[in-house]
């Protein structure tokens, strides 16, 4: 019998906001990769601005997962 693990990973940067699912039994498998990047909205400013950063993750991290 082959175990199965799924993983769940959350990642948020200064400027990207992503989640992935992995699925591993004998090799890594990537079910899904999603990234919602900020780049447009910090361009702006030219730079990261980390309040405007905190509030963009906080918008987005339930859509992405």
């Amino acid at each position: 019998m082959i175990n199965l693990t799924r993983i769940l990973a959350i990642e948020s940067s200064c400027d990207e906001t992503s989640a992935a699912v992995v699925e591993y039994a004998e090799k890594f498998d990537i079910k899904s990769n999603i990234i919602a990047s900020q780049v447009d909205t910090h361009r702006l400013y030219g730079g990261v601005v980390p309040e405007i950063a905190s509030r963009k993750h906080i918008e987005k991290i339930n859509q992405v997962i």
